[in-house]
């Protein structure tokens, strides 16, 4: 069997910790695309500092290959547009990232009325893409995959809501209430065993 694997971080925390201009900018992204975490948003700002670190290197040695292969895997992921040289990588910010996660495709899709109703749609299992149910908020979704994000189950996204019963413009009823019971055209309730 052997030892257990070493579950490594995925992220880098900042180097100024407790910097309050960065809280708050970090704080603004989280109610925007709807993060439960700063976890989140490290791990994307550790993704992009990676690749910025390995474009400055490239753009140090010259490699041809290696150049277009991280063009192509971000061209695939919708990040950049085809085209786009070293040059344009060092201009991504954190958002082209998070416009790619699923949770905000879900939201932009409008298959959810809010960022947070779309995270609990995914991780309750109401989201597949190409038929494949994905459980995951922070799956980058790459361009060809977008076509095919739709629901897995069949689910009404305004049921038990107030704003439903105004859509359908009748008023809730408790159960058991006189709306359950039929009545004449009086407007008298029918009891049970009449004939009418």
């Amino acid at each position: 069997m052997g030892a257990p694997r070493l579950n490594r971080r995925k992220y880098d925390k900042p180097k100024n910790m407790w910097n309050s201009q960065r809280i708050a900018s970090d704080h603004a992204l989280m109610r925007e695309y709807g993060l439960n975490n700063m976890k989140e948003i490290w791990k994307v700002q550790t993704e992009l500092s990676r690749i910025r670190r390995n474009v400055r290197l490239l753009l140090s040695q010259e490699q041809k290959s290696v150049e277009s292969d991280i063009i192509n895997r971000l061209v695939k992921l919708g990040v950049l547009q085809p085209g786009a040289n070293l040059d344009a990588l060092l201009d991504i910010d954190d958002r082209r990232f998070l416009e790619r996660r699923l949770q905000s495709i879900v939201f932009r899709k409008g298959l959810a009325k809010s960022m947070r109703q779309s995270r609990q749609l995914i991780t309750h299992g109401f989201i597949a893409i190409n038929g494949k149910r994905v459980t995951i908020p922070g799956y980058l979704v790459g361009v060809n995959e977008e076509a095919g994000i739709q629901y897995y189950k069949p689910i009404d996204i305004n049921a038990g809501t107030a704003s439903a019963s105004k859509e359908t413009g009748s008023s809730p009823q408790p159960v058991g209430s006189d709306a359950d019971v039929p009545q004449t055209s009086e407007g008298e309730a029918v009891k049970e065993g009449s004939a009418s």
